[in-house]
């Protein structure tokens, strides 16, 4: 199929879903990220790709898989590509895939009887976001929760930050922080904020039992009320005239010393 600027009604759902206004569907750019799609069995509904790309090799078979699957394909100009493109150089490929699963039920379904978790609370760039699943499951963790306050993890910028990550890993969104960290109790999953001026360092925890990490905003930080929620509260020791670390990069240590003690790495 080949479409052109006047085929505004596809052309139009493609930026909707880019940007974020139609709930179900996600965007996906880039030879990685479809692959990841297809690879996870994802619904693929729109596959576009430029003339270009379609000439390389490396592209050629990935386009003859996806085009198989998904309900629409089309081939365009690199120009008309790069006016749907979410990223400043365009990658030549686009898919519009099924949203995955990302409700209460379907997550609580996928956890094994001892838990290991990380739970985002007001992480409002999508870029951390994304990071901090990718390096979660690299450490193992069977699931993430992000609260309502927290960037969704299937936007353009989170799903490039996980690579992947977020089609794999049991993901729960839009959950209560209250109501969260009361389920984890009933479960028996022990809850651990961090948090800078926590009194007990990251390493004093005992990681090896059921737990859930949790993470917060790096401006504000917790307030008193969510940091008592919790279990526990542990930091990460500062040197010099350093106050806090990105919450991406805190967040993989403490999730790597969690798997070290689990003997998971």
């Amino acid at each position: 199929m080949k479409i052109t600027s006047r085929d505004n009604s596809l052309l139009r759902r493609v930026r909707a879903v880019r940007d974020g206004k139609i709930e179900g569907s996600i965007f996906l750019e880039g030879l990685r990220l479809c692959g990841e799609a297809l690879d996870s069995g994802l619904s693929l509904e729109v596959l576009i790709y430029s003339e270009e790309i379609a000439r390389k090799d490396k592209a050629v078979q990935l386009i003859e898989k996806l085009t198989h699957v998904s309900q629409k394909t089309a081939a365009v100009s690199e120009k008309l590509l790069a006016s749907i493109s979410y990223t400043k150089t365009p990658q030549g490929i686009v898919v519009l895939a099924e949203r995955p699963a990302n409700d209460e039920k379907n997550f609580k379904a996928r956890q094994p009887p001892s838990p290991f978790l990380v739970i985002m609370h007001g992480v409002n760039n999508p870029v951390n976001v994304g990071a901090i699943l990718r390096t979660a499951e690299a450490a193992g963790v069977t699931g993430a929760i992000t609260t309502a306050r927290t960037a969704d993890p299937f936007s353009p910028k989170a799903l490039r930050g996980a690579m992947g990550s977020s089609m794999r890993l049991p993901i729960w969104t839009g959950g209560n922080y209250e109501q969260v960290l009361g389920w984890c109790g009933k479960r028996g999953i022990g809850t651990i904020c961090a948090d800078a001026q926590a009194s007990k360092s990251y390493t004093e925890v005992d990681w090896r039992v059921a737990c859930a990490l949790i993470v917060g905003p790096e401006s504000t930080g917790f307030s008193a009320r969510e940091i008592a929620l919790a279990n526990e509260a542990v930091r990460l020791p500062m040197l010099g005239s350093v106050e806090s670390l990105n919450v991406a990069v805190a967040a993989g240590i403490l999730l790597y010393e969690a798997a070290r003690q689990q003997g998971r790495n």
